[in-house]
């Protein structure tokens, strides 16, 4: 008689403990990559669609520009606002704005402003006149109504990268 498993409670239990650390460790050996500056997309929701009827929810949007360097400030350059369609609807803001280390600049779009529609976005730019570790730029939208509330949030992806 051969025997085939001796410990397969044993086994199971290293496989299973396995296949949970390597995403860890694949997200730790990840390097920190450092910018001097970026041009970030972040999708955004000013309504989204309920029921069978596509009735609509209004939603509120908070755009959080989060500077995580602990040391050095960054400069936001631009922040416009986009419809579904792509079509810029408007600037956020006039003049750069400096960010100090580990501060946030935050914009809302009010819940009555529905221009932006369901496919709404933002293109968050910022600098730096060193390398840094690049912001945290995520819009969170939330919206109370129908005797319910919703909460989610979008988290920016970079889609340029600065040259010094």
């Amino acid at each position: 008689m051969k025997l085939v498993r001796q410990f397969p409670l044993f086994t199971s239990a290293l496989v299973a403990l396995a296949l949970l650390v390597a995403p860890l460790t694949a997200a730790v050996a990840e390097p920190l990559l450092f910018s001097t500056g970026q041009t970030v997309y972040v999708p955004s929701y000013s309504h989204i669609f309920v029921g069978n009827r596509l009735k609509t929810f209004d939603l509120t949007t908070s755009l959080a520009i989060r500077n995580s360097d602990p040391e050095t400030p960054i400069t936001v350059t631009r922040v416009d606002y986009y419809d579904a369609s792509g079509r810029f609807i408007r600037a956020m803001m006039k003049t750069p704005l400096v960010l100090r280390p580990v501060s946030t600049l935050v914009y809302v779009i009010d819940e009555s402003d529905k221009t932006g529609g369901v496919g709404a976005s933002f293109l968050v730019a910022w600098r730096s006149s060193k390398k840094v570790a690049p912001p945290v730029v995520e819009s969170v939208m939330i919206g109370t109504g129908m005797q319910q509330g919703i909460s989610f949030t979008s988290r920016g992806q970079v889609v340029r990268e600065t040259q010094p």
